[in-house]
């Protein structure tokens, strides 16, 4: 029974981040804090200047080395740690419950059931609580078992262990399900499932799993009960960014003289005790050993803690790097105008991480409609034929995105790090920006703006409404609904013509008004790019799709299979579908993706505005109508249309 459970680098991150739940192979774990992540030497920096400078309070981003799940499944694995959660398990020959305790962890063996021959492996059970603080824990079964009877009768029960997981062969559905207490002396001591989801009337724990039972807190929020895959469970905030070129800083934390100062001894007791009056001796020791400048010293000490010696203590605990339960909402920087500005600049910048060339469409003046109606919406397209990207994970709400956020460190005080995870892929991938003067004249028209108005009151009125604003700006303009949408229907069509799965490919809308500070013209373009942690679409083959040529017959086709939904007319005439109302003509049989390739969670989209209908003009209609035109003459002039009656 013996197995191996392994987590790739890249979904240290996402979608297994600090505070998300893992199911693997039967089993379920959860992503402890990076309180618990190895040391430095073994950790791996990542370098994006621009990344680390746009977050407050963040002085570094580190990747986890590649190892596995947790300690107890390889020896001396030096990993990020994975506790198992929920630690309530059943058997499900006997149904015993067994509250498993992670002393009784063994390598490479999962839990199994004592009181079965042959042993029986334990399944967790399907139910976790959790709360608007972002709090997550089990849910308390025995209380439930006892619930429906008096407090005198429940203080009777000698044993709050010995519990069982029944299933009803005569019922269905969550009322075939129970938990039983197996005690002589409560004998009526069992309730079903059958409104176990949803608020109640339980105590939340004022901690996650994987903190201690004294770094609990006072938490006076109702609880929730979920299944422990529920969506309302883990909402992270992942902040991403392309590695543009910009004048490079010089590096001093990756030198041998760094090692040895993170190697150090006593290096581990200097950052805990900054504010203790032995922190100076401990400082000068240390850099006299290993031959360390003062200037070094300190960059790394405000690399580890966030603060240099001598200055004062950092916000009060739970307000560390990223805010804490009690503290700051999440908070999204705008690191899209220098991409926008690296893209369309006259004269392409590369490096060894960004290689972008200005190509065309290669439409030429002779050729006919609907080219010329394809040239006049698209200005230019950029291949970038390497990206990389980098990701870092901020925290996570639970309950809602707009909950108050958990930090990745749940460490209290000056205990808490000041460098979130973070992981760097690369990828290829296919810039298009739009022209300028026919974006603003199709965004006067009045019907237009009718339509997108009604978008942007229902995304004001949105629990998602600060999420998206630091995607769209400000201001919702109509050409972001267009963009986004565009984009959609480009991946999908794509995954059709290059192979390329829908998951392998992502989207960036650049589609932001100019700043009030800045007057100028808007964003008006889209980047579609791989970039993932393995090689799906990462040998040249997005590049190619975008040569000239290629790219134009692609979208003229999208354009073709986007005007028609298998939803129709339902779909093109729907005033609101999706969360909160957020798309208007948008279904999962023309523009939805997977929600890791959208920015936006599937949000903001309207086919509408694409190719026109329902009395709104779309931006590529006249495309649209000439590609008609032209099929019907290809289609008489090859003989395969209906001859006329004589």
């Amino acid at each position: 029974m013996s197995r191996n459970l392994r987590v790739r680098q890249a979904q240290t991150v996402l979608p297994f981040g600090v505070g998300a739940i893992l199911d693997i192979q039967g089993e379920s774990f959860v992503a402890a804090g990076i309180g618990d992540w190895p040391a430095a030497k073994i950790r791996r920096q990542i370098l994006a200047p621009r990344l680390v400078q746009k977050l407050p309070r963040v002085t570094a981003l580190w990747a986890p080395p590649p190892a596995p799940v947790a300690e107890y499944d390889v020896p001396d694995a030096r990993g990020p740690a994975y506790i198992r959660f929920p630690s309530w398990l059943f058997c499900g020959s006997c149904r015993r419950m067994v509250r498993w305790r992670i002393g009784e962890e063994r390598f490479g063996r999962p839990p199994v059931c004592g009181s079965c021959q042959p042993q029986r492996k334990l399944a967790p059970m399907r139910f976790v609580q959790i709360c608007a603080q972002g709090h997550l824990g089990d849910v308390d079964w025995w209380y439930w078992a006892h619930s429906q009877l008096t407090a005198p009768e429940r203080e009777r029960c000698p044993d709050r262990a010995r519990l069982r997981f029944r299933v009803e062969e005569s019922s269905t559905g969550l009322e075939a399900l129970s938990v039983s207490c197996r005690n002589e002396e409560c004998e009526d001591a069992s309730r079903d499932l059958l409104d176990i989801q949803g608020t109640k009337a339980l105590r939340c724990t004022g901690r996650n799993p994987w903190q201690y039972r004294s770094e609990s807190a006072d938490c006076p929020e109702t609880v929730q009960i979920v299944q422990r895959t529920a969506g309302n469970l883990y909402y992270p905030v992942v902040h991403s960014a392309l590695d543009i070129p910009v004048p490079a800083a010089p590096v001093v934390l990756d030198s041998d003289t760094a090692a040895r100062v993170r190697t150090h001894a006593f290096w581990t007791a200097l950052c805990q005790a900054l504010d203790a009056p032995s922190a100076r001796n401990l400082f000068d020791l240390i850099a006299e050993s290993v031959g360390a400048d003062e200037a070094l010293m300190q960059a790394l000490l405000e690399e580890e803690t966030g603060r240099r010696l001598g200055e004062p203590a950092p916000n009060p605990a739970g307000t560390g790097p990223t805010g804490g339960p009690d503290g700051d909402p999440p908070f999204y920087p705008d690191l899209s105008w220098e991409e926008w500005t690296a893209f369309t600049q006259p004269v392409p910048e590369s490096s060894q991480e960004f290689s972008i060339r200005r190509v065309g469409l290669g439409i030429e003046p002779d050729d006919a409609m609907p080219w010329h109606a394809l040239d006049a919406g698209i200005a230019e397209v950029v291949i970038a034929d390497r990206l990389r990207e980098v990701r870092a994970l901020q925290g996570f709400t639970r309950v809602s995105p707009s909950e108050a956020i958990v930090p990745v460190d749940t460490r209290v005080g000056a205990r808490q790090a000041h460098w979130l995870p973070a992981i760097e892929v690369f990828g290829e991938g296919v810039f298009l920006s739009f022209h300028e003067d026919s974006l603003t004249q199709w965004e006067a028209d009045a019907q237009v703006q009718h339509r997108v108005t009604g978008m942007a009151d229902d995304l004001s009125r949105s629990f998602q409404r600060d999420r998206l604003a630091s995607v769209t700006g400000e201001l919702l303009l109509p050409r972001f609904p267009l963009l986004h949408t565009f984009a959609h229907l480009l991946i999908r069509q794509l995954a059709f013509e290059s192979g390329y799965s829908t998951a392998s490919l992502r989207e960036r809308v650049y589609a932001r008004p100019a700043p009030a500070a800045e007057p100028g013209p808007s964003q008006s373009g889209i980047l579609i790019y791989t970039a993932s942690g393995d090689a799906d679409g990462t040998m040249g083959g997005l590049a190619r799709q975008g040569e000239p040529g290629l790219l134009a017959e692609t979208i003229i086709r999208l354009l073709e299979q986007a005007a028609w939904c298998s939803a129709d007319p339902l779909c093109a005439e729907h005033l609101g579908q999706g969360f909160a109302n957020l798309n208007r003509a948008a279904c999962h049989a023309c523009a939805l993706l997977p929600e890791t390739s959208c920015e936006t969670g599937n949000s903001l989209l309207d086919r509408m505005l694409v190719v026109g209908g329902t009395g709104v003009p779309g931006y590529f209609e006249a495309a649209i109508s000439a590609a008609r035109v032209e099929a019907a003459q290809i289609s008489q002039e090859s003989g395969l249309a209906e001859a006329p009656a004589p």
